[in-house]
């Protein structure tokens, strides 16, 4: 198992220190991604009137709609893999039957 990191992040403006099993480059841009997002957030009139707690599920809902849209794309992704690969597979089938009767037809 790896070693139990300990990583200062800034995040909204505070010093945090976060601990965890991921490199310090990982958890460095999953700071700058909640930064992102928040800094994009702040930008809206509707965000900045809303109470604190209003504020963090907006923050929380929109995270696990990136989260939600992004597994899905990897679910489709996987899915066109899985396609491919099967056409590959077929196409080396019909290859190989092809280059046997070929091979057949050259013996007679």
């Amino acid at each position: 198992m790896s070693k139990k990191n300990q990583i200062q992040v800034v995040i909204d403006g505070k010093i945090l220190v976060i601990s965890g099993y991921e490199s310090e480059e990982y958890i460095q841009r999953v700071s700058y991604y909640i930064n992102s997002k928040l800094a994009e957030f702040k930008k809206m009139d509707s965000y900045r009137r809303q109470s604190d707690d209003r504020k963090n599920i907006l923050m929380q809902l929109n995270i696990a709609d990136d989260y939600f849209k992004a597994k899905k794309q990897v679910e489709i992704l996987e899915d066109h893999i899985a396609a491919r690969d099967k056409e590959i597979f077929d196409l080396k089938h019909n290859l190989m039957d092809m280059q046997r009767k070929l091979d057949e037809l050259k013996k007679k």
